[in-house]
């Protein structure tokens, strides 16, 4: 069971022997006021407070061993600890949480005990763990599945701070950092039998564990295992939840529940400084869409359930919804009919009209293809162009290139003799626009992309390339200049872009091409093939009916899938049938789930886009 702490209680140390020291301490006339013995005692006028000051502190001791530091006292007897035992667990104390070992109660370490902190023991069972929390620590403590469900069974009260579909997603992408690296897969079911309950509750919630109001115990978790709680999130809702926002104004939910769900799939505490399972309360840790876990993280997962070495189906089906919902709020609102027929484009097969990156994700443009930040492919079929850029004409079934525009991150489309500007995945007012308007040749351009080095926008139209200011919207003098000069490079490009990873891609046909960083030459290796390193394509794999993979389970049944809880159904559903090739689909989530999957979108759409 995990829990974040950072509420100091006010207690008086009862101890003559103390409240001795304590007058003998205030007679130095040196330092002004220092912390309180971890709310135990106030301490004026000194630089420090020695072990002699604190021996007798009975709330001190339990602090040390709630986190494994110290043994418990004997219940029997009452006996204390000795003053080279306490030494000791302070020690520990220190070098666990990354401070100097000084076996002293100085400010440095009386601050550290009153961060926010997990309040799973930050040391092995064989160090003096409590007993009820020994399973905890446990290496083999892991789930024996792969496929698990989980559901938000109880929201925030208060929903001004927090709506309850921006928690579900919160939710989703906090899981999605561990099954982004190993071999499980999460989903969100409405069920009462889910793998991982997630509720927000308060004080004696029935587990053992009660909360105690705002700013004491603020989360918890249960570890894998045969127990009816085993994977259970709990949160306190007397918390000011937030999320995107500075320390003092609450705690952040999305770092909060990564660490939670580190602990509910089996991992422990460690004292590197820079993991998010260090046992206190890093604050928050970014964009959700962003956030990429330590490699020292990786490496403990990895040491548990080994790596993931492949893309499960219902992995990028839930992935579609969510993503869609954060980012694109139109394509979750689509129709099962707005969706392609199944002799739509085949990926593995195809040249493509146009290639972009917008908002870190890649677009590849016939209709198009999605892929993540991680090359995750969002959907196995396409969507259709017009439908999901609203303002685009109902019969364009090309695009000739797309751009991210920098400064304002508004998205170009170029067609023809005619471009258009989004916002997000609306028109803006006044489009189409002449491409005249950038002083680019009348026939239209191949390619478009913003190269990193300089964030200039680079056209390229047969054998020639320009570039233009997209700052002060002209076009930089000089040009248009010969293609060649980007050594490697073909001529008459279908498109090109950045990626996340610094460097250019230029794709032509069904290959492409790298220009790391600065360069202008392509990297030695290349081209490549497109469908097999970008859409998760093998060199005999199409995506027609034929050729798709079958399984001998089906998803009609909960009870026949290890994706579902038994009495449970799949929330988030966003793809269509046909991109699934797990067989046929459970039906259709009931109509009250449709409310919240749109104001999901809303709540987040301003922060994500």
């Amino acid at each position: 069971m995990v829990a974040f702490t950072h509420k100091a209680h006010m207690l008086q140390c009862v101890s003559t022997h103390a409240q001795q020291t304590v007058s003998r301490y205030r007679k130095h006339e040196q330092v002004s006021e220092l912390l309180s013995c971890f709310g135990i005692l106030q301490v004026f006028e000194m630089p420090s407070m020695t072990l002699e000051l604190c021996v007798f502190c009975f709330p001190f001791q339990d602090w040390l061993s709630k986190f494994g530091y110290l043994p418990p006292p004997d219940p029997a007897t009452g006996q204390l600890q000795t003053k080279e035992a306490l030494t000791n667990a302070i020690k520990a104390m220190q070098k666990f949480g990354g401070l100097k070992e000084t076996g002293v109660f100085d400010q440095a370490t009386l601050g550290l005990m009153k961060t926010p902190r997990c309040s799973l023991p930050d040391v092995s069972e064989g160090e003096g763990t409590m007993g009820r929390r020994k399973r905890g620590l446990n290496p083999q403590n892991k789930w024996n599945k792969r496929h698990l469900s989980w559901r938000v069974r109880t929201f925030p009260k208060d929903s001004a701070l927090l709506g309850r579909d921006t928690v579900r997603a919160l939710m989703y992408y906090a899981l999605k950092v561990w099954s982004d690296i190993a071999p499980l897969n999460f989903h969100e079911v409405a069920g009462s039998d889910a793998d991982i309950q997630i509720d927000f509750t308060k004080a004696d919630h029935d587990d053992g564990y009660p909360f105690d109001g705002p700013g004491g115990t603020v989360a918890h978790a249960f570890f894998p295992g045969e127990r009816f709680t085993a994977g259970d999130t709990h949160f306190d809702d007397d918390e000011a939840w937030t999320f995107r926002s500075p320390d003092s104004h609450g705690m952040d939910l999305f770092a909060v529940a990564v660490h939670e769900f580190g602990h509910a799939i089996g991992l422990v505490h460690t004292s590197a400084m820079e993991s998010i399972m260090r046992p206190y309360y890093q604050g928050p840790v970014g964009d959700p869409l962003k956030y990429d876990l330590p490699y020292e993280d990786k490496v403990r997962v990895w040491q548990l359930y080994g790596t993931r070495e492949y893309l499960s189906p219902v992995y990028i089906e839930n992935f579609s919804c969510f993503l869609s919902l954060l980012t694109f709020p139109f394509l979750s609102s689509a129709s099962p009919s707005s969706r392609l027929a199944r002799d739509a484009p085949d990926r593995c097969t195809s040249h493509f009209d146009a290639v972009a990156q917008i908002r870190g994700e890649a677009f590849f443009f016939k209709v198009f293809w999605r892929l993540t930040r991680e090359r995750h492919l969002v959907s196995l079929r396409p969507a259709q162009i017009h439908r999901f850029w609203r303002g685009l004409p109902p019969n364009l079934d090309s695009v000739d290139a797309v751009y991210e525009r920098p400064g304002d991150h508004k998205i170009v489309f170029f067609k023809g003799l005619k471009y258009w500007v989004f916002k997000d995945n609306n028109v803006e007012e006044g489009y189409p626009r002449p491409i005249s308007d950038f002083g680019l040749p009348s026939d239209g351009v191949d390619a478009a992309f913003v190269w990193l080095h300089n964030d200039k926008t680079y056209f390229f139209k047969d054998n020639q390339y320009w570039r233009y200011d997209d700052h002060l919207r002209r076009m930089d003098l000089g040009y248009p200049k010969d293609s060649t000069l980007w050594k490697g490079l073909p001529t008459h490009l279908d498109d090109a872009m950045r990626w996340s990873d610094g460097s250019s891609y230029f794709f032509k046909g069904k290959e492409y091409w790298r220009v790391p960083g600065s360069d202008m030459e392509v990297e030695a290796g290349f081209p490549r093939l497109i469908a097999k390193d970008w859409l998760l394509c093998t060199e005999m794999q199409s995506d027609s009916p034929d050729t798709e993979p079958k399984s001998t389970e089906t998803r009609g049944n909960a009870h026949q899938h290890p994706d579902h809880a038994e009495n449970g159904y799949e929330v988030c559903s966003c793809t269509s049938d046909t991109a699934s090739p797990l067989g046929a689909r459970p039906s259709p989530s009931p109509l009250w789930l449709l409310p919240p999957l749109w104001t999901l979108s809303l709540a987040l759409r301003s922060e994500l886009l």
